[in-house]
């Protein structure tokens, strides 16, 4: 998921996408361990997907203090 799309989320959007990533990543890490991915790289791809969805809230939540701070 590109960074572009993920700012074109609402924060609950980003929250529940969030959750799904999470999950997705629980289950390839299993499956990889019972028996090797075809494709490892979705392992690292997913990590990737995850930090910029939290990266985005992050960034919202600090645009979202400073609004409050200045008014």
């Amino acid at each position: 998921m590109k960074q572009e799309v993920i700012k074109e989320l609402s924060t609950a959007d980003i929250i529940e996408r969030l959750e799904e990533e999470k999950k997705h990543l629980i289950r390839l890490r299993i499956n990889h361990a019972v028996s090797p991915l075809e494709n490892p790289h979705q392992i690292s791809e997913n990590r990737k997907t995850i930090a910029r969805l939290k990266t985005e809230l992050r960034h919202r939540e600090i645009e979202e203090s400073n609004n409050k701070e200045s008014k």
